[in-house]
This record gives C-alpha cells, sequence and structure tokens, in this order.
C-alpha cells in the first residue's frame, strides 16, 4: 500500500471498517452458497446458515476491544455451520479467520496458539463427524490449516509492530541521549569559557593594580596610566563575560547581538594588556598566515591568554614569548617563559593544574597535540600544534 492509500485509508477509518466487515459477509454468504450448490443442502438449513453468518459478522464490529469474546462468538457460529453439514471453506470461515487474526494481533503468544488451538480443535471434530463431504483434506485438514496459517500471520504482524515500536523508542531514547549530551558538552565549553576570562582578566588586573600602587608614590603618572588601562581591563572582562553568559539565553527569542568569540586578531590587545601588568609579551610570527577556523582562531586565543595568565601569575621574571609557525597544513604555538628560578608548581608540569587541564582539554577538541613542562634551561614551555584541515590523529605528551 502506498502512502497516498494509507492516508486515505488512515483519514477515513469508519468507511474502512464498513468495506472491511461488508467484504467479510459477501464472502462468507458465498460459502453459503457454495455448500447449497455443491452439496444440495436444504433451503432451511441454508437460511440457518446465512443468519449465523449475519451474527458472526456482526460480532466482528467488537474484535478489537473484545478480541476473545469475538472469537468465541464467530467460533460458535462457524462450528454450528458445520454442523448443518456446510462445508466450511475459507469464505465460510471468513468472520472466524478475521477474528482469529484480531486476537494474534492483540494478545500474547501463548493466548494466540491456545484460542487457535481451540478453534483448529472445534473445526476438525464438527469436520470429522458431521460435514457431508468425507474427504479429510477438505473436511479437517483445510479448515485447521486456515486457522492455524492466520494464527502465525497474525502472530509475525504483532512481532513486526513490536519491534518497529521498540525501534522507535530506542531512537527517541538516543536522541534524547545526545541532546542531553549535547547540552552537557555545551555547559562545560561554556563553563571553560568563563573560566578563561575571569582567570585572566582578574589576574591581569590584580597586577596591574599592584602595579599602580606600587608606582602611585615614585612615578604618578604611569600609575595613572596604568589606572585607566585598569579600567579597559575591567571593561573587556564584563563584554566577555556579557557574551559568554549570553549565549545561555539564546534560546529565549530575545535578539541581543553578542560580541564575536576572540581570536587571534585580538592578540595585540592582550599584549597590551599584560604589558600594563607588568608582563613583557614578545610576539614572532613564521610563515604566511592561514585562515582558521572559528573554533581553531578561538581555541589558538584561548591557549594563548591562558598560558600568559600563567606566567603571570606563577613566573618569577617579567618577560614571555610566544611564536607562531604557520605551514601548509599545522599551526604550532609556542609560549615560553625563560627564568631559572620558575615558581610554576611541580604539579603543573605534571599537567595536573586547572589552567593546563583546560588547555589540553581545548588542544584535543580540534584535533591538536599539547605539551607542557619544565625547559632544560630553565623556564616553563607551552607547546601546541593544530591541524588547519580539521581534527588529525594526534598524541598527547
Amino acid at each position: 500500500m502506498n502512502t497516498h492509500w494509507r492516508r486515505r485509508t488512515a483519514s477515513h477509518p469508519r468507511a474502512v471498517e464498513a468495506v472491511t466487515l461488508a467484504l467479510v459477509f459477501v464472502f462468507t454468504m458465498s460459502g453459503v452458497w457454495v455448500t447449497y450448490a455443491v452439496v444440495d443442502d436444504e433451503p432451511g438449513a441454508s437460511w440457518l446458515a446465512a443468519a449465523l453468518s449475519v451474527l458472526a459478522c456482526a460480532a466482528l464490529v467488537r474484535r478489537r476491544s473484545h478480541p476473545l469474546p469475538v472469537l468465541a462468538v464467530t467460533t460458535l457460529c462457524t462450528l454450528a455451520q458445520g454442523a448443518l453439514g456446510h462445508l466450511l471453506t475459507p469464505l465460510l470461515m471468513g468472520p472466524l479467520l478475521t477474528a482469529q487474526y484480531a486476537v494474534s494481533l492483540r494478545t500474547d503468544r501463548r493466548t494466540t496458539w491456545n484460542s487457535a488451538l481451540v478453534a483448529a480443535a472445534g473445526t476438525a471434530l464438527v469436520s470429522l463427524f458431521l460435514s457431508a463431504v468425507r474427504d479429510p483434506l477438505l473436511s479437517i485438514i483445510n479448515p485447521t490449516g486456515w486457522i492455524l496459517m492466520v494464527a502465525a500471520f497474525g502472530s509475525y504482524v504483532r512481532v513486526r509492530r513490536e519491534y518497529a515500536a521498540a525501534r522507535a523508542e530506542h531512537a527517541a531514547r538516543e536522541r534524547e541521549e545526545e541532546a542531553r549530551h549535547r547540552v552537557i558538552q555545551e555547559r562545560m565549553r561554556i563553563a571553560g569559557e568563563l573560566h578563561d576570562v575571569v582567570a585572566h582578566h582578574l589576574t591581569l588586573a590584580h597586577a596591574q593594580a599592584g602595579t599602580a600602587a606600587h608606582l602611585s608614590r615614585t612615578n604618578p603618572d604611569q600609575a595613572f596610566e596604568i589606572l585607566g588601562q585598569l579600567s579597559e581591563t575591567t571593561a573587556t572582562a564584563l563584554r566577555e563575560l556579557k557574551a559568554t553568559v549570553g549565549l545561555l539565553h539564546q534560546d529565549t527569542g530575545a535578539e541581543t547581538e553578542l560580541t564575536p568569540a576572540p581570536g587571534l586578531r585580538q592578540l595585540p590587545d592582550l599584549v597590551t594588556a599584560c604589558s600594563a601588568a607588568g608582563l613583557a609579551v614578545a610576539v614572532t610570527v613564521d610563515g604566511e598566515r592561514q585562515p582558521l577556523s572559528p573554533g581553531l582562531d578561538l581555541t589558538a586565543y584561548r591557549i594563548i591568554q591562558e598560558a600568559l595568565t600563567n606566567v603571570t601569575k606563577h613566573a618569577a621574571t617579567r618577560t614571555a614569548r610566544v611564536r607562531l609557525a604557520y605551514t601548509a597544513h599545522y599551526l604550532t604555538l609556542s609560549i615560553t617563559n625563560d627564568t631559572a628560578t620558575s615558581r610554576l608548581p611541580a604539579a603543573a608540569g605534571a599537567g595536573r593544574g586547572y589552567g593546563l587541564l583546560g588547555m589540553r582539554e581545548r588542544a584535543l577538541s580540534v584535533g591538536g597535540t599539547f605539551h607542557a613542562g619544565p625547559r632544560p634551561k630553565g623556564g616553563f614551555e607551552v607547546a601546541c600544534s593544530f591541524p588547519l584541515n580539521g581534527p588529525d590523529e594526534s598524541t598527547v605528551t
């Protein structure tokens, strides 16, 4: 049945039910007529068989809500017709077969086969002792075979429907789990963004405030200049926080323009902010700049930002170097702190600090590599390598 006819039948259930019952009645009356014509039945018995056919077809109206009682009624009507000497053909057994199919669809397997065996046994006994035709194939094997075949077909359809329903439920659960997983991932990403924004800008603001306080007596002009940069640092932090937290409200329908995600284009501003905090940052770029995807651009910026934040908080020196190396297929970042007395804790070198874990996760999320640890000649280094054409198989050291 094509989609058009499925829609037609689904939209007119009463018409389909009426046509179905009418066809079953016509087939049943044809079975009565066949016995009357072949066996030369008496007219009175034929009229009684026709009345039983009407009763059996009328009972089919309730076959969906009361399948077992309807099967019992149709079986008794069919057995009565067989007792009157009518040949139990598939035409005459139409109501019984229809009711048996309804039972197979709406009950469990045990009930289906028990009811089918009872109906088959009844038709076999009636055909054996009361049928006018003594051919075993026509009187016994044929009716019982039809009953068992319809029961098997109905069970098959029921199993197929249950399997389809189970698959649909499983697919719905998978979609729900996938949506929940994506929500968790998005929350983790936003949490990482908030960590980077807050940690970086608060560290810079603290360093700038300390530097301004130190210079307030010896060099007031420079102290006021740093205080002005401190205001810009806090304003930048507020803008980034507003943009990040605004992601949580995108489903509310408010048409608010969010600040674009930062990237390497903001690297000069980051260097200026670090300089105001007393950290001199030297940036070198090797190779021809390549276009970066938004995710990779944000990842590279955040790793540099977090690394410079760690230098500001932990390093004994006030200098750092940032190197970006572009090739045809990779972008390599290195942030180094040249000092013989780094105050970075040993745990950070092992990659167990929260900042280092965040950088590691960011690098892995875009298919890159990540290494962080002390340098042989002193100081600390963070090095990453990212594929420019999407995630690639990589290892993390």
